[in-house]
């Protein structure tokens, strides 16, 4: 049984002997040991019983000397304190020590104390975050102790801030962790013992983890450390980092024997300089400490302070003084020997920071001062360097040999230069290479190696520790450093044993990383590697000689063939037959020629023999060609194909080869410009021999030049145009093909085409036939080829070119025999009937239509000459047009286009007939209906804008020519008006344009048109009976008029560009209007208080908005009506003053035509306040700077067709 009253008042005792007291506690140590919850139970109790005996031990931490009950107490306190786990007792702990802190103490009674808040602090690290953010005071005190000249108090006291630092140093006040860096900084400079410094260097090395702490410590003075009468500064006066005494602390740390001190002295330098090592490099330069770590590096084996010297020093090399002040040159000598040394070392993350290292320091060392100027320097690093590239650790000879590339350049060469040590450099980097190859070949054969399984589950991007990874690797390097470097030494005679293992490792990257190789193999063949291969063959190949050369040249021509060739016919044949002959071709070059124009007798097969060396050596030109390398001249090229072709077919040979008439066709393609043509026999045995293939698609290449090939010759067009124009615009040039062109191919491009319909352009302007087949794709192909050829003629309708005239009188006619086959069709049955693929041709005949109308000029000879033509293809479009349903905007909206198009751009004579036609249709006339009275949406937004301008010009010109109208449009005005009034902003810009057109041509003939029957509402003219004003100005109404007007000026406030030049014509037709139906009313309208407000936002709105064509006939309205909106100053003025600051030569046609008409009015009207004579003058000035006027219309020539 415990009594726990019994053993409190035994520790409260003084006449107790400790012996007793120890066993007492040993008892309650083992009962809290062995059961647990029991103390906690019983002590739960009464609380004031757990609070009093924690108290009397902490008591006895101050008062006991015996050392075993010093521990023996240590013990329960913390053990009590962790079977508790409650804050209330932890937070009497923390006031009892900070009450014995803050009264008089005992220097040597209070280190137990320190030493249980230290195990306290690791055992309940929660503790640490209390204490820092509610205890301040006791943190204060503890600072205060460090001031104690008693080293053994310090060390106690700087174990707790380990621990406190440790665990919550983020949470730790910036004044007392300021204070804790000087007096840390302050101990360091006077401590002797090492248990003190040891500690000292644990609390600085979790200071310097914090970038604030970083900047007091480097920027304190370093007069604080000199006295002891300044160690209370609680504020250090600031200093440049020059000034600081950390880094002579840390330098004298590292000439101490303790090989631990040196290693925390290294990591504390290293941390500091992570922060900024532009910043925090010179204090320690400027203190020597590189010579320091230089000797520290050549003395020690420990890999700690071996990868901590040189993460310092690589971090202060990056410091231009580093090397000004010769620390390199003087630690040079150490490094090398201590890479040496750390390449014995288990952990190699040491050796690979050490190349690092010199990495940096040969990178940067500047050229007048060399680092190996003697023979011995340069041979000790080259050894290094050796061991390095040789060492088993993939990564440290990787570094090694980044390491190697540095050193071979001419600065660090030494005198005489070393080439011996230089070669075997770089034998054992081609043997590292070699054996890597070896490696990546090995697991490439299996599965399960070509993967880290330790580490791919937890990549979710790609595996940078796989076998892929690896092989990229040393595919970079192939290209970038292998390749060059053998093309250059082969430049002054090739050897046959280098070349053959060259050719084997451009062999074996096909097979280590296939997904790259596409790309790898066209670099090497654009960049003449097939050249270079077959010459090596022909030079060293020839008789029989260097057969291993040979069978690696052959092997890798193998590879590349195959990888340039994706087609399967060839990978199967091909690839067997160069495999078979390749061999055996070693003959030069300029040999090539005869070899193919041999004659042969009758072959039972042309897959074997002399026949299939020629097809080999067409192939293989084929491949050259295909990658701008052009093995023999065009000329011999051209003629030695032929002549094969020819040969082929007279001897009656079985059907060529679909890669050996492929590869002839091309090379005929290529070479066709520098080459004679071709009489009729030759083209009769080429077109036998494309004849004989199954498809065209099967030897069809994506290249330009078999385009103008095919449509050269009329033999071949007439059979295989409209098959290659099919293939070009359905196939993908692929981006090597595109790579090839020439300057002249390209000289139509355009930023904003394809590359295909810019090379069609180009062929259509050499063979403008090309036109009928494109036309003829358009109207009977399917959707995506017809839509390709569709785009094709309209860039080409819209490209500046000579044939243009001629282009059009073939279009036309073509154009309105489309449309008459598919009238012709369309009879006789309903339209969702019909066949897909002519359903889906109208639509683009339709947009060809358009495209041909909207850039055939007006005064072309073309156009004048074809009127009943014109009629026609008028005719036909109403037709169809009218039997379409309303949701087939497909069709209907370039239908609709076209037919105003006709209307606004022919001549009088046509539109006389075309108004009369298109009004007699009645069931185009129902179309309209059903569109302009269907409710408004996105999606039928366009087309009801469509509708309105066709709407538009028929009313026009009904009223011009007096057509006959045979069924009426119902139309309603007032939600027309309520649109553009209470929903614009929901409402299409434009289509909002298309409202405004129509009212605008509405207004013009007084709506009384008989094309649109225009129906009205209470909300516009009140109730019936009609009131006198309402009366005149039916169907708008006194109430419609101001919500129009209204509604014209908010849309001109909105400043959209087409919206203010179609208000400004709505609001000029709508004042004639009332002009001429109640005078009284205009007036009103255009003086009203509304008027001035708006040209005040309106000419307040910058220069751009002042010289508005728009903006500038709205002031000629106002000023044309007499309004008093319009003032002189500040309105007219500023107008004058803009143009004078522009100039008139500035200015476009339609401005300077608005600028005249206001100038104009200006002279005419009687301005308030008037303008003075200098002002009249100024405005003569500018009238006459104008010169005469022209007879163009002011109007935006473009609303309608942007509306369209």
């Amino acid at each position: 049984m415990l009594c726990v009253l019994c053993v409190v008042e035994m520790m409260e005792r003084t006449d107790v002997a400790s012996v007793r007291k120890s066993y007492a506690l040993s008892g309650v140590s083992g009962v809290l040991k062995c059961s647990p919850g029991a103390f906690k139970e019983l002590l739960r109790q009464d609380q004031r019983v757990s609070l009093r005996f924690i108290a009397s031990l902490l008591g006895m931490l101050q008062t006991t000397e015996d050392t075993a009950t010093l521990e023996k107490v240590n013990q329960v306190l913390l053990q009590l304190l962790l079977e508790l786990q409650s804050e209330p007792p932890f937070r009497f702990v923390l006031d009892q020590i900070h009450k014995q802190l803050s009264g008089r103490f005992n220097a040597k009674g209070l280190l137990p104390t320190f030493h249980f808040i230290g195990r306290l602090l690791e055992s309940v690290p929660s503790i640490a975050n209390v204490l820092v953010t509610q205890y301040v005071p006791l943190l204060e005190d503890l600072c205060t102790i460090l001031t104690s000249p008693d080293e053994e108090l310090k060390a106690s006291v700087l174990f707790v801030w380990l621990k406190l630092f440790g665990t919550a140093a983020a949470a730790v006040p910036a004044p007392i962790r300021d204070r804790i860096c000087i007096l840390l900084l302050q101990i360091l400079a006077n401590a002797n013992s090492t248990t003190l410094i040891s500690s000292c260097i644990g609390l600085l090395w979790l200071l310097v983890q914090l970038a604030e702490a970083v900047s007091v410590l480097m920027n304190s003075a370093a007069g604080l450390l000199m006295c002891e009468e300044s160690q209370n500064s609680q504020t250090p006066e600031q200093q440049p980092p020059e000034h600081s005494p950390l880094p002579l602390i840390l330098k004298k740390l590292l000439l101490s024997g303790d090989e631990m001190l040196q290693v925390g002295s290294a990591k504390c330098i290293a941390s500091v300089l992570l922060h900024s090592p532009h910043q925090y490099s010179a204090p320690f330069i400027k203190a020597d400490v590189p010579e320091f770590l230089f000797d520290r590096l050549a003395s020690t084996r420990n890999e700690a302070l071996l990868w901590s010297v040189y993460s310092c020093l690589k971090l202060m090399t990056e410091d231009s003084l580093f090397f000004s002040q010769c620390h390199s040159v003087y630690g040079i000598e150490s490094l090398v020997r201590s890479l040496r040394e750390a390449l014995r070392l288990s952990n190699l993350e040491v050796p690979k920071q050490g190349f690092l290292l010199l990495t940096d320091i040969l990178k940067r060392q500047p050229p007048e001062v060399r680092l190996f100027p003697s023979p011995p320097g340069f041979v000790a690093v080259s050894e290094a360097l050796e061991a390095g590239v040789s060492c088993p650790c993939l990564l440290v000879a990787t570094q090694a040999v980044k390491t190697t590339s540095i050193l071979f350049r001419k600065k660090h060469q030494s005198r005489p230069v070393q080439f011996m040590e230089i070669t075997k450099l770089i034998e054992n980097i081609s043997t590292r290479f070699s054996e890597l190859l070896l490696l990546a070949e090995e697991c490439a054969s299996e599965p399960g190696l070509k993967e880290n399984a330790f580490t791919a589950p937890s990549k979710t991007q790609q595996n940078e520790d796989s076998l892929e990874s690896l092989c990229r690797c040393m595919l970079r390097c192939c290209d970038s450093v292998w390749i060059p470097a053998v093309i250059r030494a082969s430049q002054n005679g090739p050897n046959a044993q280098i070349l053959q293992y060259f050719y084997c490792i451009l062999s074996s990257q096909f097979f280590l990383l296939p997904s790259l190789m596409p790309a790898f193999a066209i670099k090497l063949a654009s960049s003449g590697f097939l050249r270079l291969a077959l010459e090596h063959k022909g030079l060293l190949c020839t008789g029989n000689r260097n057969p291993n050369l040979n069978a690696s040249c052959c092997e890798f021509l193998l590879k590349l063939s195959v990888c340039l060739c994706k087609q399967s016919d060839f990978n199967q044949l091909g690839g067997n037959m160069l495999l078979s002959h390749l061999p055996a071709l070693s003959c030069p070059l300029s040999d090539w020629t005869s070899l193919l124009l041999e004659t042969h007798g009758l072959q039972l097969c042309d897959y074997k023999g002399q026949r299939a060396m020629q097809y080999c050596v067409l192939l293989l030109l084929y491949l050259a060609f295909r990658q701008g390398d052009r093995l023999l001249p065009d000329h011999t090229v051209f003629t030695s194909v032929v002549w094969l072709l020819c040969s082929v077919q007279e001897q009656g040979s079985c059907v060529l080869p679909h890669f050996v008439l492929r590869s002839a066709l091309y090379l005929l393609a290529v070479t066709q410009d520098n080459s004679p043509s071709l009489d009729k026999t030759q083209l009769k045995y080429i077109n036998k021999s494309v004849f004989s293939c199954q498809s065209f698609s099967s030897v069809y290449i994506h290249h330009p030049p078999l385009l103008h090939f095919i449509c050269r010759y009329s033999e071949l067009a007439e059979r295989y145009r409209a098959l290659v124009l099919e293939l070009w615009l359905t196939s993908k040039a692929s981006h090597s093909v595109l790579n090839m062109e020439d300057s002249g191919e390209k000289r139509h491009a355009k930023e904003d085409n394809e590359p295909e319909i810019t090379q069609l352009l180009t062929l259509i302007e050499k063979y403008p036939a090309v036109t009928t087949t494109l036309l003829d794709m358009v109207c009977t192909r399917e959707t995506g080829l017809a839509q390709r050829a569709l785009s094709v003629l309209e860039i080409l309708l819209n490209s500046e070119t000579h044939y243009k005239i001629e282009l059009y009188t073939n279009l036309r006619p073509a154009l309105l025999h489309a449309l008459q086959k598919l009238s012709f069709e369309e009879a006789g049955r309903e339209l969702a009937q019909r066949n897909v693929t002519q359903v889906k041709s109208l639509p683009l005949v339709l947009r060809l239509l358009c495209a041909t109308q909207a850039s055939e000029p007006l005064s072309s000879v073309s156009y004048s000459k074809t009127d009943g033509e014109s009629f026609k293809l008028l005719y036909h479009v109403s037709n169809l047009a009218g039997k379409l349903k309303p949701d087939n905007m497909e069709s209907l909206l370039p239908a609709i286009s076209y037919m105003h198009s006709n209307l606004s751009q022919s001549v009088a004579s046509f539109t006389d007939r075309a108004v009369s036609m298109l009004l007699s249709n009645t069931v185009l006339m129902e179309l309209l209906q059903t569109i302009v009275s269907s409710p408004s949406s996105s999606a039928s937004a366009e087309l009801l804008r469509s509708s309105h301008l066709l709407l538009t010009s028929l009313i026009t010109l009904q009223n011009v020519h007096s057509a006959k109208v045979h069924k009426s449009i119902m139309w309603s005005l007032d939600k027309a008006i309520q649109q553009l009034v209470f929903h614009k902003k929901n409402t299409d810009g434009l289509l909002l344009v298309s409202f405004l057109r129509l009212l605008q041509v509405l207004l013009d003939v007084d709506f009384a048109s008989p094309v649109l029957s225009v129906a009205t509402a209470p909300c516009l003219v009140g109730p019936r009976p009609l009131g006198i004003e309402d009366g005149v100005l039916y169907p708008l109404g006194v109430k419609g008029t101001k919500f129009l007007s209204m509604a014209l000026n908010e849309l001109l406030l909105q400043k959209h560009d087409v919206l203010l030049g179609a208000s400004v014509s709505c609001l000029s037709s709508l004042l004639r209007f009332l002009k001429r139906k109640s005078p009284t009313t205009v007036q009103s309208i255009v003086s009203q208080p509304w008027s001035r407000f708006l040209l005040f936002c309106l000419l307040g709105s910058g220069q751009s908005c002042l010289l508005h064509p728009a903006i500038l006939q709205l002031i000629t309205l106002l000023l044309r009506h007499s309004s008093t909106a319009v003032l002189w100053e500040p309105d007219l003025l500023s107008v004058i003053q803009v143009v004078e600051k522009t100039g008139v030569n500035e200015l476009g046609q339609e401005t300077t035509e608005a600028l005249r008409l206001l100038l104009t009015e200006i002279q005419r009207n009687t301005l308030h306040p008037p303008p003075t004579d200098r002002d009249k003058q100024r405005v003569t000035s500018i009238m006459e700077s104008l010169g005469p006027q022209t007879t163009e219309n002011i109007q935006h020539p473009s609303v309608d067709s942007v509306c369209l």
